[in-house]
C-alpha cells in the first residue's frame, strides 16, 4: 500500500489513527443487523453446526480410549464455566466503572489434550478428514464403535497420509496432538513468535515443526505450498476453512446447556455479552456464530485484539477484510499475545461475521499482563496473555460503549446480563513460563 492510499484510508476512516497509535479503541459495528438477516447471508447453517456435533459423538469412544482425560465427559472435549466475583471487583475498583451484571469465565484454557480453545476446532477437522479417508476406502462405517480406530491397523493406514498447518502456536498443538495420535505424518509451520515450549512439545509427540522468521502469514503460505505439491496432504487452512469454523460453533450448544444447569437465563430481559479474543478469526468466529444462532439478538459478541495486531477490526473498519494487513498502515504486529499476533485476517471470517458482530476492542500488551496477575490473585486461575483479552471488554462495553447500550435498548436490562469472558489457553504452558508471565504482570502493575 502505498502512502497515497494510506492517507485516503485514513481520511474515511479516522479510527486508524487510533490504531497506528496503538491507542486502545472500542469500535461498534454499524453493519449489525438485528433478526435473523445477519446471520442467514453466512455461507453455513445451524443443520451445518449439528452435523459437527454429531460426528464428534461418534469419536467420543476413540477420545476417550486414546485420551483418558477425556473419559470424565465420555470422550466429549468441554470446558467449564465458571463465575468470577472477585475479578469483577478488582476490575471495577481498577477502572471505577460500574459492571452491571454477572461475571464468568469460560475455560478453554483447560480443554483436554491441547489446552485452547483450538482443541474445538483443530481437533475436529482432523477427526473429519479421518473419517473420510477411512469411510472411503471401506475401513470404517458410520454405525462403528469408532473406538476401533485406536488399532495398528488404523495408524498404519492414516500413516499413508500427512497432514500440514500454519501456526503462531495453539492451532499446531490441537492439529499436531490428534493427528498423530491418529498415525498421520503431520508437520506445523510455526511463526516466529511461536513460543519455544510450544515446538519442543510438539516434536516430542514425533511432529515435525519447520520455524520461519517471519509472521504467521508466512507460515500459512509455506504450509499451503507444501500441501499441494503432495496429492496425498491434507493443508488444514486457518484462514480458510468451513469445518474448522464449524468445530468452533459446536461450544455454543454446549455453552446453553451449561447456563441452564446454572440457572443463567438468556432473553430479551436478559442480555448475554461474550468476549472474544481474536487472531486470524476462526475461534471467535465460529463461537460468535453459533451464539447468535441459538441466542439471536439477546446474544451480543465482541472480538479483542492486541493494539499490535488488530487485523480483524482493521478489515471490518476499512471494509477491505483479507485484503489489508496491519503492517500496511505501519503497525508493527509484534505482540507477547503469540496465538492473537496476526497481520492480516480471515477474509471468510471477517465477510462471514459482519452482519451480526457487535464489535471490536483492543487492548495493550501491558493491560494483558496486569489481567493475567489479578486473575492469579483473585480467582487462583492460571492462564497465558493472549487468553486474557477478553477480560477487558465488560470495563470497555460500559465505559465506551453507552451508545451500543442505548441503541438496543439495553439500559435498563443490564443489571439482569451475564458477561462471558472467553478463555483461551494456558493450561500447557510450562510451570516456569505461567510464573514468568504472573511476574511481568506484577512488575507492569507496580509501576502503576
Amino acid at each position: 500500500m502505498n502512502n497515497l492510499d494510506k492517507k485516503t484510508l485514513i481520511a474515511q476512516h479516522p479510527l486508524l489513527q487510533n490504531l497506528i497509535a496503538l491507542d486502545e479503541v472500542f469500535w461498534v459495528n454499524p453493519h449489525l443487523e438485528t433478526g435473523k438477516e445477519g446471520i442467514e447471508k453466512a455461507p453455513l447453517t445451524q443443520d451445518d453446526i449439528r452435523d459437527a456435533e454429531e460426528r464428534l459423538k461418534r469419536f467420543a469412544p476413540y477420545i476417550a480410549k486414546v485420551f483418558p482425560e477425556t473419559k470424565p465427559t465420555d470422550g466429549i472435549i468441554e470446558s467449564s464455566l465458571v463465575k468470577i466475583p472477585s475479578m469483577k471487583q478488582y476490575l471495577q475498583q481498577a477502572n471505577e466503572e460500574s459492571i452491571e451484571g454477572e461475571l464468568w469465565l469460560k475455560c478453554d484454557s483447560h480443554l483436554p489434550i491441547s489446552g485452547s480453545i483450538k482443541a474445538r476446532g483443530g481437533i475436529y477437522e482432523v477427526l473429519k478428514h479421518a473419517e473420510k479417508l477411512a469411510i472411503e476406502h471401506g475401513i470404517l462405517k458410520l454405525e462403528d464403535d469408532y473406538s476401533i480406530m485406536d488399532s495398528d491397523r488404523f495408524r498404519t493406514f492414516f500413516s499413508g497420509f500427512s497432514i500440514a498447518v500454519g501456526s503462531t502456536g495453539n492451532l499446531g498443538l490441537s492439529i499436531g496432538i490428534i493427528s498423530a495420535k491418529l498415525g498421520f505424518h503431520v508437520t506445523v509451520h510455526m511463526s516466529a513468535d511461536a513460543k519455544s515450549w510450544k515446538k519442543e512439545l510438539l516434536r516430542s509427540k514425533n511432529v515435525n515443526v519447520i520455524e520461519y522468521e517471519a509472521d504467521y502469514s508466512k507460515a500459512v503460505e509455506e504450509g499451503r505450498i507444501q500441501a499441494e505439491a503432495d496429492p496425498n496432504c491434507y493443508f488444514v487452512d486457518d484462514e480458510n476453512s468451513h469445518d474448522l469454523f464449524l468445530g468452533y460453533a459446536v461450544a455454543a450448544s454446549r455453552l446453553k446447556n451449561q447456563l441452564e444447569e446454572l440457572a443463567v437465563r438468556v432473553d430479551e430481559d436478559h442480555p448475554l455479552f461474550v468476549y472474544l479474543p481474536c487472531g486470524v478469526g476462526g475461534g471467535p468466529g465460529g463461537v460468535a456464530f453459533g451464539l447468535k444462532q441459538l441466542f439471536g439478538d439477546h446474544v451480543h459478541c465482541f472480538f479483542a485484539e492486541p493494539t499490535h495486531s488488530p487485523c480483524m477490526l482493521l478489515g471490518l473498519v476499512t471494509g477491505l477484510h483479507d485484503k489489508i494487513s496491519v503492517q500496511d498502515i505501519g503497525i508493527d504486529n509484534c505482540t507477547d499475545a503469540d496465538g492473537l499476533a496476526v497481520g492480516r485476517p480471515s477474509g471468510f471470517v471477517g465477510k462471514t461475521i459482519e452482519p451480526f458482530l457487535s464489535g471490536c476492542y483492543t487492548v495493550s500488551d501491558e493491560q494483558l499482563y496486569q489481567h493475567l496477575k489479578e486473575l492469579v490473585d483473585q480467582e487462583e486461575i492460571r492462564l497465558e496473555p493472549s487468553a486474557l483479552a477478553g477480560m477487558a471488554g465488560p470495563v470497555q462495553l460500559f465505559k465506551n460503549g453507552s451508545g451500543y447500550i442505548t441503541k438496543h435498548n439495553l439500559k435498563d436490562k443490564m443489571k439482569n446480563a451475564s458477561h462471558i469472558v472467553w478463555a483461551t489457553g494456558g493450561s500447557m504452558v510450562p510451570q516456569e513460563m505461567l510464573e514468568v508471565y504472573y511476574q511481568k504482570g506484577h512488575e507492569r502493575s507496580s509501576k502503576i
